[in-house]
This record gives C-alpha cells, structure tokens and sequence, in this order.
C-alpha cells in the first residue's frame, strides 16, 4: 500500500500540469474571483425631475453613494424611453405625496444598487412612502435563471463542445491517426476545416436542441427572433471546436485537456455577463474583449433581452469570426509540428 502511495505521489510530482492544477489554479482563481467580486467603486447614477423633489430628499440623496442627475419634465414624461437612449442613468426616481417611483433600466446588480441607495434615502425623509419601481426589460416578478438563462446558453454551447473536441483531437494524435492522415497529399488547413465541419454538426444539434429546451420547455423569455440566437450560438460553437483544438496541441493525453481548463474556460465564465463589466474594479472589465464568450452571451443576451436584430448583433458576431479567423491561423502553425512543409 505504501510503495503504491509514493508511486502515485512521484508520478503526480513529476507531472507540471497535475501539480498546477492542485496548487496554482486554485490560487489564481481565487485572486481572480477576489479581484472581480471586490468592493466596486461604482456610484449608481440616478435621474430626479429639477426641483420637483423636496430638499432635505434631493439632500439625502446626494448623501448616498451615487450620482444625482436633474432631468427636465419632459424627461420623466417617458422614464423608460430616457433609460433606453441613456445608458449612463441606472434608474429614474420620482415622488408624489407618498407614493414613490423607481424605474430601473433592467433587473441586475447596477439597478439593486441603485434602489438600495434609493431606499437608503427615503428611511431618513420618509421611512412610510410606498415603492412602485417598473422596469424597462423584465419586471420584479422574474427569476433568477429570467436574469441570467443566457448566461448559461452560452457557456454551455462553449464549454462542451470545448471539451468534446479538445480531447477527441486529443485522441487522433496520441492513437497515430493524425500523423497518419498528415502523411498524405491532404492539406494542413483541410485537416482543420474537416474537424471544424465535422464538430459543426453536433454544434448545430445541440444548439437547436438546448435553445428549444429552454425557451418552449423552461419558459425562458426571448424578446428577439430565436433564429439570430440559433446562429451565435452556431458561431460560439465552432470557436470553440478551433479554441479546442488549438489546447490539444499542449496536452499530451484527455487528462491533460482537462487540466488546463481552470486557466482557458474559468476566467472567461466571470466575463460572460455573470458579473456587470462596469462593475469590476481596477478596469478588469476590459479583459472581456479577449474572451470568446463574452461576445456570444453579449449578442445572446441582446436578441433575448433586448428584442436586438442583426443591425444590433453584429459586432458581437464579428468579434467571434475574428476569434475564428486567429484560431485558424494559430492552428494552422501548430500543424507544422506533426508534418512539416
């Protein structure tokens, strides 16, 4: 029992990866997930209509941490239509007598803030007004799978296909059959397109069938057509048949590939909407933009939440054929290590 003990413990010693992946993952993560989550200098902006307001309210608020913004009459006439043209604004804040009205832009984490320090306000003026907050997309009433389902389309379209394709390509080196195959006239850049094509299909599947799912079975709301949702996810898919690939070139066995997932798929799950990028501190919330998830649960969370078509979407789709077009292009030179031209 022994000598098998300190055999196991030798060979896990004498594997970098292993030894990364008990020490060194856990801490990286933890420092990335202390940076993300951190106290946040972010101060919620909140409209109130110009001298509608009593003083010692329009004083208590400014005593709150967030930032007052006076709006004209015309303004709060339409308090949705200035939060859609005005994404700076978190929530709009009127009172009559003593009924109060809040309108938040969306149920998140921006507009919680901002009512609580709404609220904050209110118990020291008048402890007794009654909250009737409306919000521009959603209402008080949703869930929090409402929130955050696409958040979830996304990583589950990225992820499994991720893992799917990053050890089957795995397999065909360590079994001899992509050597094999490189040695006939074949090109390199067929060989990739194949495996993309042939991954394609299962991504096309699970596509179809995951979104389905979740909005005819699990009732999740979609605002936007459900074809445009069918062909991010489509896209998202197939980056990540390429970004499996490409992890496969430095992972010698499945093992391997599932190793090196706390450093290339964890990170990017902070990124995917879970978190306001707005909110993270330190600036942290630029990283997004070298991160493939974020531009398909942007472009997820749009079509769903927003009724967003193609003239809106579109950036987030060139951002993942971008992704596409590196990912070819890395693994077009990581071909040349098994068959040299």
């Amino acid at each position: 029992m022994m000598h098998l003990a300190k055999r196991v413990i030798k060979q896990t010693l004498n594997d970098k990866r292993s030894v990364m992946m008990i020490l060194v993952a856990p801490l990286l993560i933890l420092t990335l997930v202390y940076f993300l989550l951190g106290d946040s200098n972010y101060k919620p902006t909140v409209g109130i209509e110009k001298g509608a307001l009593p003083e010692p309210l329009v004083t208590a608020l400014n005593d709150q941490h967030i930032t007052v913004k006076e709006l004209s009459a015309a303004d709060m006439d339409e308090p949705k239509d200035y939060l859609k043209n005005h994404e700076a604004v978190d929530a709009i804040f009127s009172m009559n007598g003593t009924s109060v009205a809040i309108t938040l832009f969306e149920s998140s984490t921006k507009g919680a803030k901002a009512m609580t320090e709404i609220q904050n306000a209110l118990a020291d003026v008048n402890p007794a007004a009654k909250l009737d907050i409306s919000y521009v997309y959603g209402d008080s009433d949703q869930t929090l799978f409402d929130s955050l389902g696409y958040v979830f389309l996304a990583l589950f379209s990225f992820f499994l296909i991720f893992i799917i394709s990053g050890m089957a390509l795995v397999r065909e080196r360590s079994g001899g059959t992509l050597e094999r195959l490189l040695m006939t006239p074949i090109k390199r850049s067929e060989v990739i397109l194949g495996y993309t094509l042939g991954y394609s299909v299962f991504a096309i599947a699970q596509a179809i069938l995951i979104v389905l799912y979740s909005v005819y079975v699990l009732d999740l709301s979609s605002a936007g057509h459900i074809g445009w949702i069918f062909v991010t996810m489509l896209l998202l898919a197939i980056v990540a048949v390429s970004f499996g690939a490409m992890i496969s070139v430095f992972a010698r066995s499945e093992l391997q590939v599932v190793q090196l997932i706390p450093f290339t798929i964890i990170p990017q799950v902070f990124f995917s909407g879970l978190i306001p990028l707005d909110l993270i501190p330190y600036h942290l919330g630029n990283l997004c933009y070298i991160m493939p998830i974020f531009y398909g649960a942007a472009a997820i969370k749009g079509i769903m939440v927003y009724g967003d078509g193609f003239a809106d979407i579109w950036p987030y789709l060139a951002g993942l054929l971008g992704f596409l077009a590196v990912l070819f292009i890395i693994n077009m030179q990581a071909m040349k290590k098994f068959r040299r031209l």
